[in-house]
């Protein structure tokens, strides 16, 4: 379990007792200066990809059958995939060397998914960084999971021009199209559909 939602909770100004629920919400749509639409589809999608704020660091300990499932092309068979079952330093290596500015696999291993959207790779944490004006995140990209989990999410939205998108409205085929705009697919579509509109009602 993360401590990141309590420290958002006190960020937030409202009582760190690390449950997720309408006064939360509300508290973080204000403190970050969200019109309910935008809180609702950023808390929606962060529901989500965080499992209500549990997860701030991507697993990557995997069996042979997960990464042959979630890697098909790079690991086609039970051989090309068993050094790296159960080995998340060695699965960063060489899953994200020669990406997103890894170009050492000492960064591959180091930028990880971290936060509540799971910011991944040495270019997007230093963009984060930059545009923060956060440079320690850098050395200790950490910080991202606790201090920064909310805040890297808000920059991705941002970055990402998926504000637009937001206020559109609260509707079925927005959501769809951010999913897939973080998601890179529509995992959890459904699920990220009904934890929108709740927050909706709670926060508009």
């Amino acid at each position: 379990m993360s401590n990141a939602l309590k420290l958002l909770q006190e960020k937030c100004g409202c009582s760190p007792d690390g449950a997720f629920g309408p006064n939360t919400a509300r508290s973080i749509v204000k403190h970050y200066d969200l019109s309910p639409e935008r809180g609702a589809h950023l808390l929606g999608q962060v529901i989500h990809e965080s499992g209500t704020f549990r997860f701030v660091r991507e697993n990557l300990n995997y069996s042979v059958e997960s990464m042959m499932r979630v890697w098909p092309s790079r690991f086609p068979t039970k051989e090309s995939a068993e050094p790296y079952a159960r080995n998340p330093k060695a699965l960063a290596e060489n899953v994200y060397f020669g990406r997103m500015g890894n170009d050492t696999k000492e960064k591959a291993s180091l930028y990880i998914g971290r936060g509540f959207i799971q910011l991944t790779g040495y270019n997007n944490v230093k963009a984060f960084a930059s545009d923060m004006g956060r440079p320690e995140v850098l050395t200790d990209p950490s910080l991202l999971e606790e201090d920064y989990a909310m805040d890297t999410a808000i920059w991705f939205f941002k970055a990402n021009n998926l504000w637009k998108i937001c206020d559109e409205g609260v509707n079925d085929d927005a959501i769809k199209r951010l999913t897939k705009r973080i998601n890179g697919g529509y995992t959890g579509l459904d699920h990220r559909i009904k934890e929108t509109k709740k927050v909706y009602e709670w926060v508009k």
